[in-house]
């Protein structure tokens, strides 16, 4: 991993160690040594002053060495063999998820890319080696990522050197942090993690996307206040949530002709499109399903309605005509056509004629199975609006 040699601090007068190791190459070794610095001091005053005995937390007692080896406790029968494989495929999902996510974070402020197998495949080795010796399930740390990145680490031989030093630690050193207070450990993590912290992204995403923004903050309150698996759920939750709105309340827009042109556009894009006399023209922006199937047809009816009413209050002709726009409708089942079918039915009462505006492959393909277009007549479906709208135009200077 490569990381750049920028600082969010250079826009204000900063005196941290790590400020100051990124801006002067000279004091690189200054935010490396600095955590290391700050458990020996906190570790020494606790242990000469016994600030444990005046409520100070501390880590206490550390059992010295490496976890044996528990190969002989793996088994693949007995009674809880199906509940392991349910725990292992949630740990599994949670797991790589947030290592993914911490990585993407890492991988966009750093401008390098991540790659999906490889982490599986890291994790998966990680995990089963673990396994072996009674390791807790191991997944990409955010707060040791954060520790190496404010350190100034570059390449991923710092996890090399890390290792090392926690095995040594683990085999040599361990009594001596029996007096190490929590608070020092976590300070090092929050001073490390709220450089972290892109607010400037926060309002970028209210801006752009309410609900991307809502999503944000309920992962961000989420880890903050319960854990990364809570806040994780919760965006997910709400990210898919948000899907679901959009897929069954897919947008629908009335068109009208750019003037001087064949282009027909969104009028609320462009309030200078035209709209044509006697012909409404809807487009669906979206796959038409059993989700979102009758409210596809309801809303494209309002649109006629609405129309109906403003042509009547400004004394133009009636509407004689509805083109449905159909480009964007990528798929259709047969909920989709049977609210189509419904439709034109409707439309036949009212004395206004359906027409289909280049619908896809396999869109035309499963209307014809349906027999669908022997309904509404094959000469109405066209292969853009402008030829439907020629055609109502021809149409309607043919009657009387």
């Amino acid at each position: 991993m490569e990381l750049a040699d920028s600082c969010d601090c250079l826009h204000v007068p900063c005196f941290s160690s790590a400020c100051q190791g990124k801006r002067n190459k000279k004091y690189f070794w200054v935010p490396a040594i600095a955590p290391v610095t700050s458990v020996i001091l906190a570790t020494l005053f606790v242990y000469l002053f016994r600030a444990d005995k005046q409520g100070v937390q501390i880590v206490n007692k550390i059992k010295k060495g490496v976890n044996p080896s528990s190969v002989h406790k793996i088994y693949f029968t007995g009674p809880f063999v199906a509940k392991g494989f349910k725990i292992g495929a949630v740990c599994g999902m949670i797991g790589l998820t947030e290592a993914v996510a911490i990585g993407r974070t890492f991988a966009a402020m750093k401008d390098y890319q991540l790659d999906g197998n490889k982490e599986m495949v890291a994790l998966g080795t990680m995990n089963i080696v673990g396994s072996m010796t009674s390791c807790y399930i191991a997944t990409g740390s955010f707060s040791r990522s954060a520790v190496n990145f404010m350190a100034g680490c570059r390449t991923p031989v710092s996890n090399v050197v890390m290792s090392t030093v926690v095995l040594l630690t683990l085999l040599l050193i361990t009594p001596l942090f029996k007096y190490t207070p929590n608070a020092i450990l976590g300070s090092i993590i929050i001073s490390a993690v709220i450089g972290l912290v892109d607010y400037e992204a926060a309002i970028l995403i209210w801006k752009v996307d309410k609900m991307d923004f809502v999503a944000c903050m309920g992962a961000f309150f989420g880890v903050v206040f319960k854990s990364v698996e809570i806040g994780l759920l919760i965006a997910v939750s709400i990210s898919f949530a948000k899907i679901l709105v959009q897929v069954t309340r897919p947008r629908t827009v009335l068109l009208g002709n750019l003037p001087g042109t064949t282009i027909y556009r969104n009028t609320e894009q462009y309030p200078h499109a035209r709209h044509v006399p006697g012909v409404v023209i809807v487009r669906v922006d979206s796959a038409i399903y059993f989700s979102n199937s009758n409210y596809v047809r309801e809303r494209i009816l309002r649109w006629l309605t609405d129309e109906e009413d403003r042509v009547s209050a400004e004394g133009l002709p009636r509407i004689s005509f509805l083109v449905v726009e159909m480009s964007p409708v990528i798929d259709i089942d047969t909920s989709g056509i049977h609210a189509l079918e419904d439709l034109y039915k409707n439309l036949q009462k009212r004395g206004i004629q359906l027409l289909l505006s280049n619908p896809g492959s396999a869109v035309i393909e499963k209307l014809q199975s349906s027999k669908l277009t022997e309904h509404i007549g094959n000469g109405h479906i066209f292969l853009t609006v402008a030829d439907a709208v020629r055609f109502c135009t021809s149409k309607s200077m043919q009657e009387p």
